[in-house]
């Protein structure tokens, strides 16, 4: 968690933050009631496509551009309410995870923070955590818009995952064409941008990806792995996703 707020102090990290959120906010307005699937609540997500892109690309930028580019989303797009503080901080996580998971989600990760297109192993930990982050949004999201009684847990969480799991996996094409011309040809990695300090390696950074992992996916099957009802298993899972973000 240290980059995330360490990147504030880097011009050059506040900047693509700016241009991730006015990227993923225009493509959620465009696409805001193209095909919605609960009105005011959420609807196919074509742009989603780009908040894990967007967090292996320029790490934290991309997680605090993917949460404000939401709430611009809901702004402009005229579903800003109540709802719209969980959906930045579930929007988030779709661009915090994949880049802490990425080095820190033991045996998938290799340790680099590159993308590599050339291994088979970087496209298996990019289909997993899209999931995996996917989850963690939806169980963020959803509990507390059932909490304020608008839409039962059970059946958003699942909704979510699924819309946000697909647009993500076809992200993966985006990230292969245009990882090698960000980093080397426009200097944009945000690993090479930010002080090895700032970006630090959290000792209990493994144990924070699958405590996530864990929550996320109890999160969303809960009621079959466990007789608790789902809003409590949500809570629960929540409560386990924050914590295991911040040891990440």
């Amino acid at each position: 968690m240290k980059a995330a707020f360490a990147m504030w102090r880097n011009t050059r990290m506040i900047i693509l933050t700016a241009v991730c959120a006015a990227i993923y906010g225009a493509a959620l307005i465009a696409f805001k009631t193209a095909i919605p699937l609960i009105p005011g609540i959420t609807e196919v997500r074509v742009a989603n496509i780009f908040p894990m892109v967007f967090g292996l690309l320029f790490g934290p930028a991309g997680a605090w551009g993917s949460g404000m580019g939401n709430l611009l989303g809901d702004i402009f797009g005229g579903t800003l309410g109540p709802t719209s503080i969980a959906g930045f901080a579930g929007n988030f996580l779709l661009g915090y995870l994949p880049y802490t998971m990425w080095t820190a989600w033991v045996p998938f990760s290799d340790g680099s923070r590159e993308w590599k297109s050339g291994s088979w192993r970087n496209w298996v930990t990019y289909v997993l955590i899209a999931f995996v982050s996917s989850a963690a949004c939806a169980v963020m999201i959803s509990i507390a818009v059932d909490a304020l009684g608008i839409v039962p847990y059970a059946f958003l969480v699942r909704i979510i995952t699924l819309n946000d799991t697909f647009a993500s996996w076809i992200g993966m094409f985006l990230l292969a064409s245009v990882f090698g011309v960000t980093r080397q040809q426009l200097g944009l990695f945000w690993a090479d941008m930010m002080e090895e300090d700032d970006i630090g390696t959290p000792i209990a950074g493994p144990i924070g990806a699958w405590l996530v992992t864990v929550a996320a996916l109890a999160g969303v099957m809960g009621g079959m792995i466990t007789d608790l009802p789902m809003t409590a298993v949500g809570w629960l899972s929540a409560t386990a996703i924050i914590v295991g973000c911040l040891l990440m």
